[in-house]
């Protein structure tokens, strides 16, 4: 029985596409399946999969690497998918001692712009460029690539085009999202926003545009479901101040919910919105909230990002915008309240696209072959 280690710096053991999607489907596959990480203190088994997970998120980058290399040593991997440079570095230094593929899952854009958002101007060109220098690094050492979507390909898929790589988006499995078509009430509708409570996810712009609509059709009740909160004390602030101006008062705030419970979190919703700001990370995001959206059958109205039009065409269940044209945004909103017609063939679409294109029975046997053909050939 072959066997995969997961290394992992900044994703929880139990992350969804690691622990759920990944993970679970390699053990169906016969797999021995250990998962790494450095974020919070836990060693055992959950469901036949072994866990060893630090908190040392915060240690120097040589205690980081030491402690993946000790586990390695002491898992003895066939192959190995990691999430970040650090993990694929010390991977690497495994991989001294025994043959064994190391699978680069590249998930985030690299260096993040949070990575850069202590510095000043100068630095973060210099930080910038030493990051990006890293990740080339880390794709040099690499064996294997795995690209969560179209746009993270660069520069890694480029620098090194012979490498073996995969693309393999954030589509959920069915079990993890529960359907909920919702009939639009001719008098009032629940605009919805989840995720991270900050100016540059969008819930400015989301505000702006309910304050756009309220302004136009001031007699109908227009309710904003919160599902999630902020990170920061700034974005605590700048939230505040929002909700202080707001004309719109319905508004229920729920806490994050557990990733098998989400889609149950937004079941009051009718329309799901992302409006986050356009910059260069946005845009090369997929951002994985849209699959869970669709799936529960809600239409979504979402910045008009690179990652989403070059990966999917989202015309039959929803609307693509400039996150800062609240009229724009309104306007849509507006045609669903009018014609509520188009909102049942755009939320039954929506479910519709999901289960026939956009879900992770669609992807897993990609994932496992991949896997299955990156083992060295006297393991497979």
């Amino acid at each position: 029985m072959s066997k995969i280690l997961f290394l992992t710096t900044a994703h929880n053991f139990n992350d969804d596409r690691i622990f759920f999607h990944q993970a679970k489907e390699l053990l169906i596959n016969d797999f021995e399946v250990k998962i790494c990480s450095l974020t919070k203190e836990f060693k055992g088994e959950i469901e036949s999969i072994e866990i060893e997970s630090f908190n040392i998120l915060n240690q120097s980058v040589q205690t980081k690497t030491q402690k993946f290399t000790e586990v390695c040593h002491s898992f003895q991997p066939d192959c190995i998918i990691c999430s970040e440079p650090i993990a694929v570095i010390a991977a690497k230094k495994f991989r001294k001692t025994k043959k064994v593929s190391v699978v680069y899952d590249i998930t985030e854009w690299y260096p993040a712009m949070s990575m850069l958002q202590d510095f000043n101007f100068l630095m973060k060109f210099v930080h910038g460029i030493k990051f990006f220098l890293i990740q080339l690094y880390a794709g040099f050492l690499s064996t294997h690539f795995i690209f969560g979507e179209e746009t993270k390909k660069f520069p890694l898929a480029y620098f090194f085009p012979f490498k073996k790589k995969i693309i393999l988006p954030y589509y959920p499995h069915e079990k993890f999202v529960s359907e909920n078509i919702k009939q639009l009430n001719p008098d009032e509708i629940t605009l919805c926003y989840t995720g991270a409570i900050s100016e540059d996810k969008g819930i400015g712009n989301f505000f702006n545009a309910a304050e756009e609509l309220h302004k136009r059709i001031p007699q109908l009740n227009i309710k904003i479901l919160i599902v999630g909160s902020a990170r920061k004390k700034e974005d605590e602030i700048y939230f505040s101040n929002i909700l202080g101006k707001s004309s719109v008062k319905n508004i229920e705030i729920r806490k994050p919910t557990s990733f098998e419970e989400f889609t149950k979190a937004f079941a009051d919703a009718d329309i799901c919105f992302d409006l986050r700001n356009f910059n260069f990370e946005n845009h090369h995001s997929l951002p994985i909230k849209l699959f869970y959206y669709i799936g529960a059958g809600k239409p979504i109205i979402y910045s008009a990002l690179k990652g989403i039009k070059k990966h999917m065409d989202v015309s039959g269940f929803g609307y693509l915008v400039d996150p800062k044209d609240s009229k724009k945004i309104a306007d849509h909103i507006e045609v669903y309240c009018k014609n509520p017609q188009l909102y049942n063939l755009h939320a039954s679409n929506a479910t519709k696209e999901f289960k026939q294109n956009y879900n992770w029975e669609i992807i897993k046997n990609s994932f496992v072959n991949f896997i299955k053909n990156s083992l060295p050939k006297n393991n497979s």
